[in-house]
């Protein structure tokens, strides 16, 4: 019988890049895991090192991890994943979760590679899971049940916000977060810019664009408002915000904004695609 969401359970990683990395750190800070539960694999010494100095196991077989772990998280590169995971479907079995954060390949694909009735289960991961404040949606697979989410969806908890989706908005994750995390940059660079021009110091002025971002999130977040009323909340009438929204309207901010969603969603689903 597979593992209940009660048991203990050791966690694998196959793959061991900055994105692994940061899902074990959150797993082990949260307490969600103990450090010499997790085993991760990789071809190299390169990235291990990091999870030797968190207190994992590790190892260069991705069998060995498949064999002492029935949780597998699968953060290799996208073009290497089908390859890898041909190579592990001898070992695979009923008892395994599967999941993947592999951008890309679809959970159809990842099935036809595996053993019938795999438990398979893909997650999109955005880059503040290093800082455990990640934006992550999953989708699962024919065979993963409401147990296998509920438990996935728990441990990653660890790393921010995780969320179960349809898998055709995957895609529009990466659009939204994934790529979003850059145009957020962007953002608060020209608004600490915009400062620097009008006679700032450029660090004091870099230190209060991030801290208004992080300030605005939050209260989004905690008191559940919708923007616009909270953008109305900082208008009064022929004040300071009007005049800078208007300035922020005439260069097409929003409609800009909205058009990199779409080409970066767009683009997403091409390289599915392929």
């Amino acid at each position: 019988m597979a593992a209940t969401m009660s048991e203990p359970r050791r966690v694998g990683f196959v793959g061991a890049g900055r994105m692994a990395e940061a899902i074990a750190q959150g797993l082990i800070r949260a307490g969600k895991v103990e450090a010499k539960q997790v085993l991760a694999s990789a071809p190299t010494d390169k990235n291990l090192c990091h999870f030797r100095a968190l207190g994992c196991q590790t190892t260069h077989s991705n069998h060995e991890v498949l064999q002492n772990c029935p949780l597998v998280i699968f953060a290799t590169k996208p073009q290497v994943l089908p390859a890898v995971l041909a190579e592990v479907a001898p070992v695979v079995t009923t008892e395994h979760i599967i999941v993947s954060v592999a951008a890309g390949i679809s959970l159809s694909s990842m099935e036809e590679l595996l053993p019938p009735n795999t438990r398979v289960l893909r997650v999109s991961p955005n880059l503040p899971c290093v800082v455990q404040e990640g934006a992550m949606v999953m989708t699962r697979g024919h065979h993963a049940g409401n147990d296998d989410a509920k438990l996935l969806q728990n441990l990653l908890e660890a790393c921010g916000q995780c969320i179960e989706v349809p898998e055709s908005y995957v895609d529009i994750h990466t659009g939204l977060s994934g790529s979003g995390v850059a145009f957020v940059c962007t953002f608060s660079e020209a608004l600490a810019e915009g400062a620097i021009k009008m006679g700032m110091p450029s660090g004091l002025a870099h230190q209060i664009a991030a801290q208004t971002l992080l300030g605005t999130a939050k209260m989004l977040q905690q008191e559940g408002k919708h923007p616009a009323q909270l953008r109305t909340d900082v208008l009064t009438p022929a004040g300071t915000t009007i005049h800078g929204l208007h300035a922020l309207e005439q260069g097409g901010f929003r409609a800009a904004t909205m058009s990199a969603v779409e080409a970066a969603t767009c683009r997403a689903k091409e390289l599915s695609k392929k």
